[in-house]
Protein backbone atom coordinates (compact mmCIF):
# COMPACT_ATOMS: atom_id res chain seq x y z
CA UNK A 1 0.00 0.00 0.00
CA UNK A 2 1.08 3.72 -0.67
CA UNK A 3 1.67 6.34 2.02
CA UNK A 4 -1.59 7.53 2.89
CA UNK A 5 -2.69 10.82 4.44
CA UNK A 6 -6.60 10.87 5.66
CA UNK A 7 -7.85 14.10 5.21
CA UNK A 8 -11.46 14.17 7.55
CA UNK A 9 -13.64 17.53 6.74
CA UNK A 10 -15.11 18.15 9.58
CA UNK A 11 -15.78 21.67 9.91
CA UNK A 12 -19.54 22.16 9.08
CA UNK A 13 -21.68 23.62 12.31
CA UNK A 14 -25.13 21.34 11.34
CA UNK A 15 -27.65 24.11 10.53
CA UNK A 16 -29.46 21.42 8.67
CA UNK A 17 -29.20 19.57 11.49
CA UNK A 18 -30.94 21.77 14.16
CA UNK A 19 -28.74 20.81 16.74
CA UNK A 20 -26.98 22.98 19.11
CA UNK A 21 -23.79 20.48 18.81
CA UNK A 22 -22.03 19.97 15.70
CA UNK A 23 -23.33 16.60 14.66
CA UNK A 24 -19.90 15.01 14.14
CA UNK A 25 -19.58 15.75 18.16
CA UNK A 26 -23.10 13.80 18.80
CA UNK A 27 -22.88 10.33 20.08
CA UNK A 28 -22.77 7.13 18.24
CA UNK A 29 -23.12 4.58 21.19
CA UNK A 30 -20.04 5.12 23.18
CA UNK A 31 -18.13 7.27 20.97
CA UNK A 32 -18.62 10.77 19.24
CA UNK A 33 -19.41 10.21 15.53
CA UNK A 34 -15.86 12.00 14.64
CA UNK A 35 -14.24 9.47 16.30
CA UNK A 36 -15.99 6.68 15.38
CA UNK A 37 -15.25 7.92 11.72
CA UNK A 38 -11.54 8.93 12.64
CA UNK A 39 -10.71 5.80 14.14
CA UNK A 40 -11.17 3.67 10.83
CA UNK A 41 -8.01 5.50 9.27
CA UNK A 42 -6.30 5.25 12.37
CA UNK A 43 -6.11 1.94 12.51
CA UNK A 44 -5.73 1.45 8.84
CA UNK A 45 -1.54 0.07 8.42
CA UNK A 46 -1.22 2.58 5.55
CA UNK A 47 -2.43 5.50 6.90
CA UNK A 48 0.44 7.65 8.18
CA UNK A 49 -1.43 10.73 9.39
CA UNK A 50 -4.69 11.73 9.93
CA UNK A 51 -5.61 15.76 9.98
CA UNK A 52 -9.33 16.85 10.72
CA UNK A 53 -10.51 20.25 9.50
CA UNK A 54 -12.91 20.89 12.90
CA UNK A 55 -14.95 24.26 13.36
CA UNK A 56 -13.08 27.32 15.18
CA UNK A 57 -14.20 26.92 18.46
CA UNK A 58 -14.34 22.93 18.40
CA UNK A 59 -10.51 22.30 17.51
CA UNK A 60 -9.60 21.97 20.85
CA UNK A 61 -12.47 19.69 22.05
CA UNK A 62 -11.72 17.52 18.52
CA UNK A 63 -8.14 17.17 19.35
CA UNK A 64 -8.75 15.68 22.82
CA UNK A 65 -11.71 13.38 21.51
CA UNK A 66 -9.50 12.51 19.01
CA UNK A 67 -6.06 11.94 20.88
CA UNK A 68 -6.74 9.03 22.53
CA UNK A 69 -7.59 7.21 19.62
CA UNK A 70 -5.46 8.28 16.79
CA UNK A 71 -2.78 6.36 18.65
CA UNK A 72 -0.63 4.74 15.73
CA UNK A 73 -0.59 7.51 13.18
CA UNK A 74 0.25 11.09 13.13
CA UNK A 75 -2.55 13.72 14.50
CA UNK A 76 -3.81 17.47 13.62
CA UNK A 77 -6.14 18.98 13.92
CA UNK A 78 -6.96 22.68 12.02
CA UNK A 79 -9.73 24.99 12.26
CA UNK A 80 -11.55 24.17 9.28
CA UNK A 81 -13.24 26.86 6.32
CA UNK A 82 -16.61 28.18 5.43
CA UNK A 83 -17.27 25.30 2.98
CA UNK A 84 -15.96 21.76 3.22
CA UNK A 85 -14.22 22.46 0.36
CA UNK A 86 -12.32 25.08 2.45
CA UNK A 87 -11.88 22.54 4.64
CA UNK A 88 -9.86 20.07 2.73
CA UNK A 89 -7.87 22.61 1.11
CA UNK A 90 -6.76 24.00 4.97
CA UNK A 91 -6.60 20.59 5.54
CA UNK A 92 -4.38 19.58 2.49
CA UNK A 93 -1.91 22.17 3.88
CA UNK A 94 -1.39 20.95 7.11
CA UNK A 95 -0.60 17.14 5.07
CA UNK A 96 3.10 16.01 4.73
CA UNK A 97 4.58 16.65 1.35
CA UNK A 98 5.72 12.74 1.31
CA UNK A 99 2.22 11.74 0.94
CA UNK A 100 1.53 9.38 -2.19
CA UNK A 101 -1.90 9.20 -1.38
CA UNK A 102 -4.76 11.72 0.05
CA UNK A 103 -7.72 10.00 1.28
CA UNK A 104 -10.92 12.32 1.52
CA UNK A 105 -13.69 11.08 4.16
CA UNK A 106 -16.81 12.89 5.87
CA UNK A 107 -16.65 13.07 9.35
CA UNK A 108 -20.14 12.18 9.48
CA UNK A 109 -20.10 8.43 7.60
CA UNK A 110 -18.57 6.57 10.42
CA UNK A 111 -19.74 3.25 9.04
CA UNK A 112 -17.06 2.57 6.71
CA UNK A 113 -15.04 -0.39 6.49
CA UNK A 114 -11.01 -1.33 6.32
CA UNK A 115 -12.42 -2.80 2.78
CA UNK A 116 -13.65 -0.11 1.28
CA UNK A 117 -10.63 2.13 2.43
CA UNK A 118 -8.60 -0.55 0.52
CA UNK A 119 -10.62 -0.95 -2.40
CA UNK A 120 -10.50 3.06 -2.93
CA UNK A 121 -6.52 3.41 -1.73
CA UNK A 122 -5.54 0.78 -4.22
CA UNK A 123 -7.69 1.91 -7.27
CA UNK A 124 -6.30 5.73 -6.62
CA UNK A 125 -2.55 4.41 -6.59
CA UNK A 126 -3.43 2.59 -10.09
CA UNK A 127 -5.20 5.26 -11.84
CA UNK A 128 -4.62 8.46 -9.99
CA UNK A 129 -8.29 9.07 -8.50
CA UNK A 130 -11.17 7.06 -7.11
CA UNK A 131 -14.27 7.37 -5.58
CA UNK A 132 -17.15 4.93 -4.11
CA UNK A 133 -20.41 5.00 -5.43
CA UNK A 134 -23.87 2.98 -5.56
CA UNK A 135 -25.68 2.60 -8.69
CA UNK A 136 -29.11 5.00 -8.75
CA UNK A 137 -32.20 2.23 -8.31
CA UNK A 138 -35.29 4.39 -7.84
CA UNK A 139 -36.22 6.12 -11.32
CA UNK A 140 -34.63 9.63 -11.76
CA UNK A 141 -36.58 12.32 -12.95
CA UNK A 142 -35.44 16.04 -13.79
CA UNK A 143 -37.84 18.39 -12.96
CA UNK A 144 -38.30 22.68 -13.18
CA UNK A 145 -41.19 24.69 -11.87
CA UNK A 146 -42.87 21.53 -10.48
CA UNK A 147 -43.10 19.55 -13.58
CA UNK A 148 -41.30 17.06 -15.21
CA UNK A 149 -38.97 17.66 -17.48
CA UNK A 150 -37.51 14.34 -18.95
CA UNK A 151 -36.76 10.85 -17.12
CA UNK A 152 -33.10 10.09 -16.81
CA UNK A 153 -31.54 6.96 -17.41
CA UNK A 154 -30.51 5.72 -14.06
CA UNK A 155 -28.22 2.72 -15.57
CA UNK A 156 -25.86 5.30 -15.72
CA UNK A 157 -26.30 7.10 -12.41
CA UNK A 158 -24.85 6.29 -9.68
CA UNK A 159 -24.96 7.79 -6.09
CA UNK A 160 -21.24 9.39 -5.27
CA UNK A 161 -20.00 8.60 -1.22
CA UNK A 162 -16.76 9.12 0.26
CA UNK A 163 -13.70 7.91 0.89
CA UNK A 164 -12.63 9.53 -2.43
CA UNK A 165 -8.78 8.96 -2.93
CA UNK A 166 -6.21 10.74 -4.76
CA UNK A 167 -3.04 11.01 -5.80
CA UNK A 168 -1.69 14.32 -3.51
CA UNK A 169 0.01 16.11 -6.37
CA UNK A 170 -3.06 15.73 -8.25
CA UNK A 171 -5.81 16.91 -5.69
CA UNK A 172 -3.57 19.84 -5.27
CA UNK A 173 -3.49 20.93 -8.73
CA UNK A 174 -7.42 20.33 -8.90
CA UNK A 175 -7.62 22.27 -5.18
CA UNK A 176 -5.57 25.23 -6.56
CA UNK A 177 -7.30 25.30 -9.60
CA UNK A 178 -10.53 25.83 -8.49
CA UNK A 179 -9.65 28.48 -5.98
CA UNK A 180 -8.18 30.33 -9.07
CA UNK A 181 -11.20 29.63 -11.08
CA UNK A 182 -13.70 30.70 -8.13
CA UNK A 183 -15.21 26.97 -8.53
CA UNK A 184 -16.83 25.12 -5.34
CA UNK A 185 -17.56 21.68 -6.00
CA UNK A 186 -20.02 19.43 -4.18
CA UNK A 187 -17.38 16.63 -3.87
CA UNK A 188 -13.27 16.74 -4.66
CA UNK A 189 -13.89 14.32 -7.49
CA UNK A 190 -15.87 16.63 -9.12
CA UNK A 191 -12.66 19.53 -8.73
CA UNK A 192 -9.86 16.39 -10.84
CA UNK A 193 -12.50 16.29 -13.11
CA UNK A 194 -12.25 18.97 -14.16
CA UNK A 195 -8.59 18.81 -14.95
CA UNK A 196 -9.89 16.26 -17.42
CA UNK A 197 -8.37 13.57 -15.29
CA UNK A 198 -10.64 10.30 -15.58
CA UNK A 199 -11.48 8.87 -12.31
CA UNK A 200 -12.18 5.54 -10.88
CA UNK A 201 -15.67 4.62 -8.95
CA UNK A 202 -15.70 1.36 -6.78
CA UNK A 203 -18.75 0.14 -5.28
CA UNK A 204 -19.32 1.38 -2.12
CA UNK A 205 -21.93 0.37 1.02
CA UNK A 206 -25.14 0.86 1.74
CA UNK A 207 -24.41 0.88 5.00
CA UNK A 208 -22.12 3.92 4.35
CA UNK A 209 -25.21 6.27 5.89
CA UNK A 210 -24.09 10.28 5.82
CA UNK A 211 -25.37 11.94 8.98
CA UNK A 212 -27.55 15.20 7.53
CA UNK A 213 -30.72 14.78 9.69
CA UNK A 214 -32.16 13.27 12.99
CA UNK A 215 -33.76 10.30 10.71
CA UNK A 216 -30.14 9.72 9.48
CA UNK A 217 -28.22 9.49 12.94
CA UNK A 218 -31.32 6.79 14.09
CA UNK A 219 -30.63 4.86 11.34
CA UNK A 220 -27.03 4.94 11.54
CA UNK A 221 -27.07 4.66 15.55
CA UNK A 222 -29.51 1.40 14.83
CA UNK A 223 -27.10 -0.12 12.29
CA UNK A 224 -24.06 0.27 14.76
CA UNK A 225 -25.78 -1.51 17.31
CA UNK A 226 -25.86 -4.85 14.85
Amino acid sequence: MPRVVAVIPAGGVGRRFGARTPKQFLRLGPAPILAATVRHFARHPAVGVVVVAAPEPWVARARRILEPVVKDASLTVVAGGRTRQDSVWLALQAAPEDAEIVVVHDAVRPLITRHLIDAVVRAAAAEGAAICALPITETVKRVRAARVEATLDRSELWAVQTPQAFRTDLLREAHEKARRDGVVGTDDAVLVERLGHPVRVVRGLVENVKITTPADLRRARSLAGR
